[in-house]
């Protein structure tokens, strides 16, 4: 029988994730079983993997804030669900260990025998720090690991963080009440009107900005410790900026008014956004030069919040060509199950003297098991609002050629933030009027990017990976090579880059040979690529959330490779009417 792990991340980015005899089998969001953006405590993930997996060993990570106890038996919610279910199963808590979690699952992920793990997050568990005869609670916020296999980590740095208490520094450790890289980005998010945790869209806001001598300095002069003129914290969530006292930072009306506007958007805001990520990036890159000083390795792999910065991830290659860098996938909290529930399999098959495995990450296609051939016969009756016809990956090529959105259903949904081509929109890169349009069909802020897939085979002729032979998670927001500027106008950014996920078609092969055909069509190996969902939803996860994203919206087609066959829903032509609307 084999030997299986679940763990769960109670917090935000709720998640579950199973591990067989020391291998990734599942992992799942509760928001894509919920509907209901960043949800916690993942119950419906948990029911998913119990109905149809036993279970010998659970864990619960998340951050330690989520501690509670029922009434009669005391326990936590998570505990007592698996006792239902597994009355024998293991229970074990890491919510004091939050930077474990996000280390291992980067770690397995990489598949490197040694590494440095640099974890910077926004606010990990809650530590308490010794001052005499005086213990202050502290949030993790940036730590060193070094890391071997099969199931050593150990701490050579942690940075913590408060909004009161005093400050020491010595060799192994930072404490102080201040700002830290990711709360200042967190700061900046909240001025611009986004939540702290949309610090992705700060992201894409930054390059329309420049230097401005009127921004006053974020960090304290040589550090990167923000300076608390500028930033209040507000640890555990986000920060806020003084902006009575810099008057060129006041705000005259709600900042979300140019999240719609443009013409809203002022030259401090933008400013803002670009300082904070060119600053933010330099402090890590530093701090991944510290983590090479202070373990001796070559191999990095970064996790954490700050990982998902895909230009960030794209500077440290430039800055570092000596290294192998490997930036987690999933490294938002969710991912932490992933590590964790391996850290414990592995500790039981050290246990018993069994081998354990080499389970790097080749594929993000993770979610629960679907079987579109059980609608082949009856969806016509099914979707009584859709028309159902045959169709070939060659005319959904003409149809993408031809300035129309068509989404894509297949398979696992991926794991993590990104849409690889199971649950995809899908456009033609080549339209100039292609971001604001697919914008606008899916209720986004004007300025949002979007990414592309290219054909593995072809991504150096486009596209400047700086010595990495392929992208297959869209972690980097590399740049056109000189002679392609111009040709990809929808999903290149201001700043002359693109998100880019290379596949092949051992990787998904259903995605490439589309890809592959529009190719034959145009001479473009590439697709705009988007998540499959609306503004503030999460990625549909079953066929079912497919036909209500294209009933609540402008959506029209939805192509279904596994069964050959292309859904449209029946007088929600819009599509074209609102690419053609004058700019």
């Amino acid at each position: 029988m084999t030997y299986n792990v679940m763990a769960i991340n109670p917090g935000h980015n709720g998640s579950a994730a199973l591990v067989v005899d020391g291998k990734l089998e599942l992992y799942i969001e509760e928001e894509r079983l919920s509907r209901s953006k960043y949800d916690g405590n993942p119950f419906k993930a948990m029911i998913y993997i119990m109905d149809r997996y036993h279970i010998n060993e659970f864990v619960i990570g998340g951050t330690g804030q989520e501690n509670h106890s029922l009434p009669w038996t005391g326990e936590d919610s998570y505990s007592a669900l698996v006792r239902k279910y597994y009355p024998k199963a293991k229970i074990h808590k890491f919510g004091n260990e939050h930077h474990l979690g996000h280390a291992t699952a980067a770690f397995y992920g990489s598949g490197f025998e040694s590494a440095a793990a640099v974890i910077v997050d926004g606010c990990g568990s809650l530590k308490e720090i010794e001052f005499g005869d005086q213990k202050i609670p502290y949030y993790e916020t940036e730590t060193i690991m070094k890391c071997s296999k099969p199931n050593n980590f150990e701490v050579v740095f942690k940075r913590y963080a408060n909004n009161y208490g005093p400050r020491v520094s010595d060799f192994e450790k930072e404490v102080d009440s201040t700002v830290t890289t990711v709360k200042a980005y967190e700061g900046v998010s909240m001025y611009l009107g986004f939540g702290f945790i949309e610090a992705g869209k700060t992201m894409g806001l930054a390059p329309y900005g420049k230097k401005d001598k009127n921004i006053p300095d974020l960090f304290l002069k040589g550090t990167d410790r923000g300076d608390k003129n500028v930033f209040m914290p507000n640890y555990p969530a986000g920060s806020f900026i003084d902006t009575e006292r810099y008057q060129y930072l006041k705000q005259t009306e709600d900042p979300r008014e140019w999240h719609r506007d443009p013409s809203k958007l002022t030259e401090a805001a933008k400013n803002l956004a670009y300082k904070v990520q060119k600053e933010t990036e330099t402090f890590i890159g530093d701090l991944i030069e510290k983590a090479v000083d202070m373990t001796g390795e070559k191999n990095i792999v970064i996790s954490g919040g700050y990982g998902l910065n895909c230009v960030a991830n794209y500077y440290y290659k430039e800055r570092f060509p000596e290294l192998n860098i490997y930036v987690d996938p999933i490294s938002h909290d969710g991912g932490t199950t992933i590590g964790l529930a391996k850290l414990i399999c592995n500790q039981y098959l050290l246990q018993i003297e069994k081998e354990v495995p080499h389970d790097p990450v080749t594929s993000l296609y993770l979610g629960p098991e679907y079987d579109l051939r059980d609608y082949d016969y009856d969806i016509k009756e099914y979707f009584l609002d859709a028309e159902v016809s045959d169709v070939t990956p060659k005319e959904i090529a003409e149809l993408i050629n031809n300035k129309n959105i068509v989404c894509m259903y297949q398979g696992r949904s991926e794991a993590g933030p990104r849409a690889l081509g199971n649950r995809s929109i899908l456009y033609n890169p080549a339209d100039p009027n292609g971001k604001d349009f697919v914008n606008k069909v899916k209720n986004r802020e004007w300025f949002r990017p979007f990414a592309g897939t290219i054909m593995k085979e072809h991504a150096h002729e486009w596209f400047d990976l700086r010595g990495m032979d392929e992208t297959p998670f869209m972690m980097y927001a590399v740049e056109l090579q000189s002679e392609k500027i111009g040709e990809l106008p929808a999903i290149t950014h201001v700043d002359g880059t693109c998100r880019i996920q290379t596949v092949s078609k051992e990787q998904n092969e259903n995605y490439y040979n589309l890809i592959n055909e529009f190719y034959k069509l145009t001479g473009v190996p590439v697709l705009f690529n988007t998540s499959f969902n609306l503004g503030g939803e999460p990625l549909v996860e079953t066929i079912e959330d497919a036909i209500n994203t294209l009933r609540d919206s402008d959506l029209e087609y939805l192509y279904l490779p596994e069964i050959d066959s292309l859904v449209r829903i029946k007088g929600n032509s819009r599509n074209q009417e609102v690419n053609q609307t004058p700019e």
